[in-house]
């Protein structure tokens, strides 16, 4: 298993948050969440499953609202935005699901084509083509052009996934369980593409993982949530060096089985 060398990070942060608090009815999920992400970072958010991971990164996209605290991206308060405002900042974002979320029905060029034709009406065909083959360029699967999604590995689905949201040339990249269901060669492929996004993009990313192997690779920095807050915020050494047996657990479940 190969580690990036951690990227050193300079300027502003690009994403805020603090004191977040959110809850389901008598079920607390987040309690009192801060964190700071540099532009240009890999973020990695590590947790069991039900922690809370998936819930973080939907209320920075604007697809939930925090019950208390602040929450700021790009400049922008979140949870304050509403319609064009919040349309704005979210083509600012990508969000690669877990599933991957394709189209069934289109095949990978029509599915690559859709968000810009949504958010970029008057391109030209020749426009759109230029901008899908330089997305499954990067992702490796420039052959896979007219394949349908249902023709596709899980792996492939997901470097897909990963270039629909490229294609919109977002600022942040949001990693949603990336790994989740993929065999080791697979996962190790996924992560490396990770890396590679970020030194040709320029994004800054936070990724969602239980999978301390993909934070190992794609992370500059590790936060673990634990009991609905971060227990420890650093590099994958300092987090698993601390005094925490929670954390040590959580090593042993990953690398010790």
């Amino acid at each position: 298993m190969k580690q990036q060398e951690t990227k050193q990070v300079d300027g502003d942060p690009v994403i805020r948050i603090k004191n977040l608090y959110k809850s389901f009815g008598d079920l607390h999920i987040l309690k009192n969440v801060s964190l700071e992400v540099m532009k240009g970072e890999n973020m990695v958010v590590l947790g069991r499953s039900g922690s809370g991971k998936s819930v973080l990164i939907k209320i920075l996209a604007g697809l939930l609202l925090p019950d208390e605290g602040h929450v700021e991206v790009l400049g922008k308060n979140v949870d304050q935005l509403k319609g064009k405002e919040l349309d704005a900042l979210r083509l600012r974002i990508g969000f690669s699901f877990q599933n991957s979320a394709l189209y069934d029905s289109m095949s990978v060029r029509k599915n690559l084509e859709f968000p810009l034709r949504m958010n970029n009406k008057h391109l030209k065909q020749n426009e759109l083509n230029e901008a899908v083959e330089e997305v499954l360029n990067a992702v490796g699967l420039i052959d896979k052009l007219e394949r349908m999604p249902g023709d596709l590995s899980g792996g492939q689905r997901k470097r897909i996934g990963i270039a629909r949201t490229l294609i919109l040339k977002p600022e942040i990249m949001l990693y949603d369980e990336p790994t989740s269901g993929l065999d080791p060669i697979t996962s190790e492929e996924i992560n490396q593409l990770i890396v590679d996004v970020r030194e040709k993009y320029n994004t800054t990313s936070i990724i969602i993982t239980h999978d301390l192997t993909c934070a190992k690779i794609t992370g500059d920095r590790v936060a673990m949530l634990l009991d609905g807050n971060f227990a420890e915020v650093g590099t994958v050494e300092e987090v698993f060096g601390a005094d925490n047996n929670q954390i040590k657990q959580f090593f042993n479940y990953n690398f010790i089985q």
